[in-house]
């Protein structure tokens, strides 16, 4: 009875709209962070734009949580929208984080596997926002959410492996004549290689969704 009583109530739609919203601050990051990666004289310009995108993902973030705690019906699981909102912004948190350590080392020059990692971030960020409006009706699509979500698997594949290739070509070139630069080649590296990881953690996510909702 209480289930058929939930699907007679108009659900709170706001939710679709922070997701959106969210997922935007996701391409825009995403862009500032390969222009970061370009170098030169813009990269702290490029690091504040990362930091202002993460500042209102936060901001979406909060909205979302007060939502799902005053809302008496949601579209679907109050913890599968907690989830996915903290996914979508543990991704942007991380590029914050790269953003971070660049400026920390004051870095201007990046290697052409990093750039190509910060593609990756592109395209898994672009394929989240074409995925988030879809969940207003995962029934119907159902089969393209999953496509999208496969998509972002094999960015974070395509990743993985830029990853080790990158370290490896650092470690020859850096490795024993500057093992700082190393160091902080790897560091930096491995956080690209998070941002991607996080965008696989909303893949999950919205998967998951599906699987519940059809």
């Amino acid at each position: 009875m209480l289930g058929w009583f939930r699907a007679l109530m108009p659900k709170e739609e706001r939710f679709f709209d922070l997701f959106e919203k969210h997922s935007q601050t996701l391409v825009s990051g995403a862009r500032a962070l390969e222009g970061l990666l370009e170098g030169g004289d813009d990269v702290a310009a490029r690091a504040r734009e990362i930091a202002d995108y993460e500042d209102q993902a936060d901001e979406v973030t909060r909205d979302v949580l007060l939502a799902v705690r005053r809302s008496f019906i949601t579209p679907f699981d109050r913890g599968d929208i907690t989830d996915l909102i903290q996914s979508m912004d543990d991704a942007i948190d991380q590029m914050h984080r790269v953003a971070k350590t660049v400026l920390l080392y004051e870095l201007t020059t990046f290697d052409p596997m990093m750039r190509e990692m910060a593609a990756c971030v592109a395209e898994a960020a672009r394929l989240t926002a074409e995925a988030i409006p879809l969940l207003k009706t995962p029934n119907a699509n159902a089969v393209r959410l999953g496509e999208l979500t496969e998509q972002i698997v094999a960015v974070e594949g395509r990743s993985d492996e830029l990853h080790d290739r990158g370290l490896k070509a650092l470690f020859k070139g850096e490795g024993q004549a500057n093992p700082m630069a190393y160091i902080i080649g790897s560091e930096i590296y491995g956080q690209l290689e998070d941002v991607v990881d996080r965008f696989e953690d909303v893949a999950n996510e919205i998967n998951g969704i599906v699987v519940e909702n059809v």
